[in-house]
């Protein structure tokens, strides 16, 4: 291959596989996918074992980044581990399969802001597109795609009383599509990214493997981007460390775009000179194009278990959770998405068993995980040094906002109520965490504070908009720059109520046409 291709796209995870996939359908057209892990050759990537999806999260393991955060105040000055993914499908490759798009109104607020063409209506034959769903023909569900979804094979007896209780609180619906007509109207089964007999479909396995014999199409993994080169306001290539150490280049005749994620696509643009003045001067980074935005507006969802003894044996769960439902707290906007989610699953998190009535060592058990969905507190991603192997800085700022601490406290609160439902009457054994006990307003938030973890979806780092700290408009183009796009989950103004694996998918299918329907294109 030459020294030159049409589209560099840098960063083989999620986004990145879809995109490259996209764009080389064209044989007329040459493009490069450019990644710093590996192949998807580890086989506890597409093992059926929890076991196996655990090992993928270790901070040492070789598909992950390695990210932590700094310590949190908020945390009770707990740094905590940020799994990302680093190998060919990326966060596909080692998340939990789960397959949630969000909710209407995310994408809705997203169009609110000013974003044209990015309202749920708009969006909805992205996530189409992109899925072949093993499940009743609907409107809401694409039968034709690249990556497969099919619902829970063999739900355990304590899922159903999940949804039966939150029926009898008041829930509108059983059984509920979460990827439907109305998110929140009940409890349901999640879906996931599998095929149907229960292998992970990862972005690389759906839209990379199948193309790697394109004549126009080339994958470069163990290649570290170091920095993109600009000339004249204009994106014109990238340079990369090759697996030898030694510095190359690529041109893009066309396009460079940028899926490397919240904490690298913003790293890189740093490093590119793209970014807050101050911060490049911090690490002597010649200004190319001042972005105040690069780094701010970082974002993720917090998740914390309220755990339960079972009194019965309970069959090994196929996934982490399984079950689930949204919802809005007492105080919530009702006009806005739900701000907690569940999920939900006969599995007992090692971290809260030392909390366990003495005497007590539970084997058997069922945890309530509420998540926040839609958390008010904002961070920054910053560099730690100019050089291009060190990570980024991560300070979220989680639970800097007291909104914050109120949905995670309802969140145990109502799980106290679920399980007390008559559903649950032939499951239910002592409460292990935080413990039935700890029931004031300040026990309950040190309890938050000491064990809430992150659900490792840190989103809104290369934000979508048009003020003065957004950095992409709603063309995904990098404000300033020519020929520079970005189109990941950095680009969220506002993080999605679920797993976002789905709407990166959707991000990088509209790219794919903007950069097609573009004049330069």
């Amino acid at each position: 291959m030459s020294d030159s291709v049409d589209y560099i796209v840098v960063g083989a995870g999620t986004s990145g596989c879809v995109l490259a996939n996209r764009l080389s359908v064209d044989p007329r057209v040459r493009v490069a996918l450019l990644e710093f892990g590996g192949m998807d050759t580890n086989p506890a990537i597409y093992d059926r074992a929890i076991e196996a999806m655990y090992s993928l999260w270790e901070p040492d393991a070789d598909e992950n980044w390695g990210y932590s955060t700094v310590p949190q105040p908020g945390l009770d000055g707990r740094a905590i581990d940020i799994a990302q993914g680093k190998v060919l499908g990326g966060g596909s490759a080692v998340n939990a399969m789960m397959h949630v798009r969000g909710h209407p109104r995310d994408f809705d607020g997203w169009a609110a802001l000013g974003n044209q063409g990015w309202s749920y209506a708009e969006v909805l034959p992205y996530f189409l597109k992109s899925e072949t769903y093993h499940g009743p023909i609907s409107p809401y569900h694409g039968d034709n795609g690249p990556v497969s979804v099919i619902d829970i094979r063999n739900p355990s007896p304590i899922l159903h009383a999940l949804i039966e209780a939150h029926a009898s609180l008041g829930a509108e619906a059983k059984y509920n599509d979460f990827n439907g007509a109305r998110q929140a109207a009940g409890a349901g089964l999640y879906q996931t990214s599998r095929t149907p007999d229960a292998i992970r479909v990862t972005e690389g396995s759906a839209f990379i493997t199948p193309i790697l014999e394109r004549e126009n199409f080339r994958l470069l993994t163990r290649v570290r981007a170091t920095r993109i080169i600009i000339e004249n306001g204009r994106a014109v290539g990238v340079e990369y460390e090759g697996p030898d150490g030694k510095k190359q280049t690529l041109r893009a005749e066309r396009e460079v775009a940028l899926c490397c994620g919240a904490f690298e696509t913003p790293k890189l643009m740093m490093l590119s000179g793209l970014g807050p003045a101050d911060q490049l001067a911090e690490h002597d980074i010649p200004v190319v194009r001042a972005l105040s935005g690069v780094g701010k507006n970082l974002h993720d969802h917090l998740l914390l278990g309220t755990a339960y003894e079972s009194i019965v044996d309970l069959p090994p769960p196929e996934l982490a959770a399984e079950a689930g439902l949204f919802m809005w707290t007492e105080n919530a906007d009702r006009q806005k998405s739900p701000n907690l989610q569940y999920f939900f699953g006969p599995v007992l998190q090692p971290s809260l068993m030392a909390l366990a009535p003495e005497g007590l060592s539970p084997t058997r058990g069922f945890t309530f995980t509420a998540i926040l969905n839609q958390p008010l507190s904002r961070g920054t991603l910053t560099l730690a040094s100019g050089n291009p192997a060190d990570l980024a800085r991560v300070d979220p700022q989680y639970l800097t906002r007291e909104e914050d601490l109120d949905v995670l406290e309802f969140g145990i609160r109502y799980a106290r109520e679920l399980v007390q439902a008559s559903a649950f009457d032939k499951f239910r054994g002592v409460e292990i965490a935080p413990g039935a006990a700890v029931t004031g307003k300040s026990e309950l938030r040190d309890y938050i504070r000491t064990y809430c973890g992150t659900v490792w979806h840190p989103v809104g780092t290369c934000k979508m908009g048009s003020d003065l700290d957004s950095v992409v408009d709603d063309q995904l183009k990098v404000h300033g720059v020519e020929r520079l796009r970005v189109a990941d989950a950095s680009i969220m103004p506002h993080i999605v109520n679920g797993n976002p694996n789905a709407a990166i998918m959707m991000i990088a299918e509209k790219a794919a046409d903007l950069i097609r329907s573009d004049g330069s294109g």
